[in-house]
């Protein structure tokens, strides 16, 4: 079915999306087989992606298909099972949806990780997944060299760009003739694709996804973005990949939809940068996290830099954001709201009138959405509760890996808690309120505190850790952090503290500030008191914004 009779289908927006059709799910689905092969055979001379990472090059669905085959039969060869994990630490590039799409075609499991992860958090990652496979570039090798003896369960390493010390060469891995690949036919409800997310308490989780939840993103890409797609469209986020938001909110379905895809994520993102982009590659339509859109409005627009829509999501966005891209960039915005667990739930579609101010939106089709107290039970309008969704939705997670119990506790009854707390009105409109959880949301990134923590906590100077969200105009929130030591720090000691976490997890999730206190705020039980500690960093902030 297309999208436009799918529009037609879940009716005018007017009615309400909660009263539409949900999304219909076949028996058997594999995302390898709707994104790249299908098209391949229809219009294997079709751009599928304009790669910028590197030197500029375009990629057709034909190219696209026939590599992603040679490296399905390579992994099957080497032993890759339906399954089986195979990460990819790449940036934005085409050989990371090369690589996604190999794994789909033999029934593993692709498993996408940021490259400013440091050494530990990719050690966890891979351990904790046993990735018997890693596709990376010589830059990011170093980091797989220090954990390499401490992952029993990795068997094979590519570079994208080389050989070193036991790494195969991704391409010319791929020359040795091999027999024809038979693809591995998979249900809809089969593993596909793992994403690790942070929460406030133990290790990070493995959300693994079903192959079926790419058609749950379907409705919000139909309705968010208006009139899509038109045979004209371009794609582009800067938003990392190895993220739902870059990976599913924009890269997967532009090649569902055939819609070419602008490969490019900058090492710094600047209003300048990110115009020409849009300028010269033809981009139509765009997912820009807030912090990206704050940033741009603060450049001056080319005339040719100019949108049809653009989607959003992550963080509040302000009425005058919005009215600024519609002046300036000639493009609706509209917001999402999902998670790693159950993505793009709800959200507006502004040229169809299903918008107010101040709020998210409205649930798209197939997504049943509703505010519950403690006891699972629907709270009246306009009161808050507990933000939940349904676990009959299309975009719904499988299960964290290898933690049923936190599965299990991560739902009442038969609704997914997402965590956040918030309202709804008589008409479906869904408004955020505040985070059930200690989840740091700063520039897109959805951070737990846990790791940050530990990372703190292993100085021996230091006692106790916590990390926190502090407000910030452009960002929304940064991470400060406050520590107990054991003797009074000398100079530089807040700064090594932070170099810490940089070289060992990543520069995102680094503390901009950390600060020593005679000690920590603790609840009866013994748990530090984070929300005592935003309260006080909020308090903090107070006298420099109004001396600004």
């Amino acid at each position: 079915m297309t999208a436009r009779a799918r529009r037609h289908e879940y009716g005018a927006a007017t009615r309400g999306f909660l009263k539409q059709s949900p999304v219909m799910i076949p028996e058997y689905f594999n995302i390898a087989e709707a994104c790249l092969m299908s098209h391949a055979r229809d219009c294997p001379n079709a751009v599928a992606i304009i790669d910028l990472s590197g030197t500029a090059c375009i990629w057709t669905y034909g190219q696209m298909a026939e590599a992603a085959e040679k490296l399905a039969g390579l992994w099957r060869d080497q032993g890759v099972q339906k399954g089986d994990r195979v990460s990819i630490l790449l940036p934005q590039c085409a050989e990371t949806l090369i690589a996604h799409f190999a794994a789909h075609l033999i029934g593993a499991v692709s498993l996408p990780l940021f490259v400013l992860f440091g050494s530990e958090a990719l050690q966890y990652r891979l351990a904790d997944s046993g990735a018997k496979v890693v596709v990376t570039d010589l830059q990011q090798y170093p980091k797989i060299c220090e954990i390499r003896n401490s992952l029993p369960e990795l068997e094979q390493v590519f570079l994208r760009d080389g050989q070193k010390n036991g790494a195969l060469d991704f391409w010319k891995s791929l020359e040795a003739p091999r027999a024809p690949l038979e693809p591995t036919q998979t249900v809809a409800e089969d593993p596909a694709m793992m994403i690790y997310t942070s929460g406030t308490t133990g290790s990070p989780k493995g959300v693994l996804h079903a192959h079926r939840f790419l058609l749950g993103h379907l409705p919000c890409l139909e309705l968010s973005f208006s009139d899509f797609p038109n045979g004209a469209d371009v794609g582009w986020t800067p938003a990392d990949w190895a993220w739902i938001g870059g990976l599913m909110d924009m890269a997967l379905p532009c090649f569902y939809y055939q819609v070419p895809l602008v490969a490019k994520r900058f090492d710094r993102f600047t209003a300048e940068a990110a115009f020409a982009l849009i300028r010269d590659t033809k981009v139509t339509r765009a997912f820009l996290p807030p912090t990206a859109l704050k940033i741009m409005s603060q450049g001056k627009v080319p005339k040719a830099a100019r949108l049809v829509s653009i989607s959003s999501g992550g963080e509040p966005l302000s009425p005058d954001l919005i009215s600024w891209a519609k002046t300036k960039m000639g493009a609706e915005v509209n917001e999402l709201y999902g998670q790693t667990e159950c993505n793009l739930s709800a959200g507006s579609a502004r040229t169809l009138g299903v918008a107010k101010t101040g709020w998210i939106g409205q649930a798209f089709p197939g997504f049943d959405l509703r505010i519950l107290d403690v006891d699972g039970q629907v709270v009246p309008y306009g009161e808050i509760g507990q933000i939940c969704v349904h676990r009959d939705t299309p975009s719904m997670f499988l299960r964290y890996w290898n933690q049923p119990k936190a599965t299990a506790e991560r739902f009442i009854g038969e609704y997914l808690i997402t965590g956040d707390l918030g309202l709804m009105d008589a008409k479906g409109y869904l408004q955020f309120m505040a985070r059930d959880d200690d989840v740091i949301t700063s520039s897109g990134y959805r951070i737990g505190p846990t790791e940050i923590e530990a990372t703190l906590a292993n100085d021996p100077r230091v006692i106790m850790a916590a990390a926190v969200a502090v407000p910030d105009p452009t960002r929304g929130h940064i991470i400060g952090a406050y520590v107990t030591v054991v003797d009074a720090p000398q100079e530089g000691f807040e700064q090594e503290l932070i170099a810490n976490v940089i070289r060992q997890l990543s520069p995102h999730m680094a503390p901009k500030w950390v600060r020593v206190v005679s000690e920590m705020p603790m609840t009866a039980t013994g748990k530090i008191r984070r929300v005592a500690l935003r309260e006080m960093a909020a308090r903090a902030l107070v006298p420099r914004q109004t001396a600004g």
